[in-house]
């Protein structure tokens, strides 16, 4: 068995020349989607990130104003720009790049985005909607995962999905998400016992913990998706997810790959939030 590799660019690709279509009838009548970035700090990763979110703002006809701040920049400044961005009627999507310096409660700051602008879907109200199974803006790389799974025909209803990691950015999301399309999903994390028996038995296997390579052939029901979330960098500089590629793409139905994987459907994803938001701040 040879896992069917799941294209993440080529489905963003696909994505946002649907949200190109989107963003031209908004600007047909006058009004186009924006998005505003804040880039704190120098680091690199951020900047490469911001960048690639950027180049597809502008391949989508999304307007960007794109805010860097010194590392420098107090917690108070920081906040002081969102309030000002929540203002303005330009701005459709505000989105903070992470990791911001230690001195600045990501938290606080991710809480004062308002929530009609806010496109990563962290704001509680947003995640409060997504747990209630109302539509909101809703966290953009589950969201880009539950795409990737749907357009190349992972049957989705009555399966088992297990969702390996918890966190309120992509595990838990990713878990509500596959629950209310009508998977029985289980959680995994770092204290859950004997993980292997568990995601051997996953028709669906969602993997978000961030450690490189951990997720191996004998861990992998024969012929189960598996979206590997993790994006870690190895010793010798080069990028790898969560799960051991070669090994277990002898073993899946479905697999992504890193890179190429979730992150173009991820930055596709915040796009269409982009849009989306400017749909309904317009009316």
């Amino acid at each position: 068995m040879s896992a069917i590799i799941i294209d993440g660019a080529a489905m963003a690709r696909h994505v946002l020349d649907e949200q190109k279509a989107r963003a031209a009838r908004l600007a047909g009548q006058g009004r186009q989607p924006g998005l505003a970035v804040l880039l704190v700090g120098d680091d690199p990763a951020s900047a490469v990130y911001v960048r690639s979110k950027e180049r597809a703002c502008r391949e989508a006809g999304v307007r960007t104003f794109d805010t860097r701040l010194p590392a420098s920049t107090t917690q108070a400044a920081l906040l002081e720009k969102i309030h000002a961005l929540n203002s303005d009627p330009q701005v459709h999507g505000i989105l903070v790049q992470l990791p911001l310096p230690k001195h600045i409660d990501s938290v606080i700051v991710l809480q004062q985005i308002a929530v009609g602008k806010d496109v990563d879907g962290f704001n509680w109200r947003n995640l409060g909607a997504l747990l209630d199974g109302h539509a909101g803006l809703a966290p953009c790389t589950p969201s880009g995962t539950m795409i990737m799974l749907e357009r190349s025909g992972v049957p989705i209803a009555g399966r088992h999905a297990v969702v390996m990691g918890r966190s309120s950015i992509v595990g838990k999301p990713a878990a509500l998400m596959l629950l209310e399309r009508n998977a029985t999903v289980t959680i995994c994390h770092s204290r859950t016992a004997d993980l292997a028996a568990i995601t051997r038995q996953a028709d669906i296997l969602v993997c978000a913990v961030g450690r490189p390579r951990m997720v191996t052939a004998d861990m992998v029901k024969p012929g189960a998706a598996v979206i590997d979330v993790g994006i870690n960098r190895t010793p010798d500089g080069k990028l790898c997810g969560d799960v051991d590629f070669a090994a277990v793409r002898t073993r899946a139905g479905w697999i992504t790959a890193v890179p190429g994987g979730v992150g173009p459907m991820t930055v596709a994803m915040v796009i269409a939030n982009v849009i989306t938001a400017a749909e309904r701040a317009t009316g």
